[in-house]
């Protein structure tokens, strides 16, 4: 669906004319990240299982300048990730910006793990990041355009029940650097957001398992508190924008200064 038109200078509407595939998009960080670059003058595609939520996430965008669109994605799919960036292709012509938002924590005990979860997290949490950036990087090579994937303090510093979450997130953080290396002598840009604790829907539906300690679980808690998606959706902007042109392989920590010291 078309959100208006806009023809403001880049300094006002940094994304005008370029196409960004947003993923996990149909609430929290990915809905926060949809509502900035179509302020931006973007043209998005939101994509998520949940389509109802992502035609309301639209829906907020109606008074912006930019255009959303938005379409199915499951991330354990591998076809479904390549036919999510096809989908961007087709309705813009383009790819510019991919944002690989989509992810889901789940606390459980280690030992009680099983197989097939421990394959989902994988699957959600890293697989997905990879088989978009896969799909997208010929796109991406032809428009100078990058990635910016989502990861968590989880993928810096370890949490507790949390082994399958806290691997993957490791993981997204060393796919990001070995991109970058890979494509370092291309205008392609590669760069991760390892956000700290937010207020979000998924925040106040999460469950711990009986028996945990909630003194190891806060330990990753921040002192000043929740942040907003806005906030970290601020940062996603900046780096997927030229005022990031000189930033690649960064791990960016976004965490109200949980890991300064």
């Amino acid at each position: 669906m078309v959100i208006g038109e806009g023809s403001a200078d880049r300094s006002t509407q940094p994304f005008e004319g370029r196409s960004i595939l947003v993923t996990g998009a149909s609430s929290g960080l990915g809905a926060a990240a949809v509502r900035r670059f179509a302020a931006g003058g973007g043209r998005v595609l939101a994509a998520s299982r949940d389509q109802v939520a992502l035609a309301e996430v639209a829906a907020s965008c109606a008074d912006l300048p930019g255009e959303v669109r938005f379409g199915p994605l499951d991330v354990s799919s591998p076809a479904d990730c390549k036919a999510a960036v096809a989908a961007a292709v087709e309705a813009y012509g383009r790819l510019d910006v991919l944002v690989n938002n989509a992810g889901r924590h789940d606390f459980r005990m280690t030992t009680e793990v099983t197989e097939e979860q421990w394959s989902r997290d994988i699957a959600v949490n890293l697989g997905g990041a990879f088989f978009l950036a896969q799909a997208a990087i010929p796109h991406l090579l032809e428009s100078s355009g990058n990635i910016v994937n989502v990861a968590s303090v989880a993928g810096v510093i370890g949490e507790a029940y949390s082994a399958a979450y806290t691997a993957a997130k490791h993981g997204v953080v060393g796919l990001t650097k070995a991109l970058a290396i890979e494509y370092l002598k291309t205008p392609v840009r590669v760069n991760c957001v390892c956000p700290g604790g937010m207020d979000t829907p998924q925040a106040h539906t999460i469950e711990v398992p009986d028996g945990a300690d909630w003194d190891l679980i806060m330990r990753v808690s921040a002192q000043r508190g929740f942040m907003t998606a806005d906030d970290v959706a601020a940062v996603i902007a900046f780096l997927a924008s030229d005022d990031a042109k000189a930033v690649h392989g960064s791990i960016q920590l976004v965490d109200a200064g949980h890991t300064a010291g």
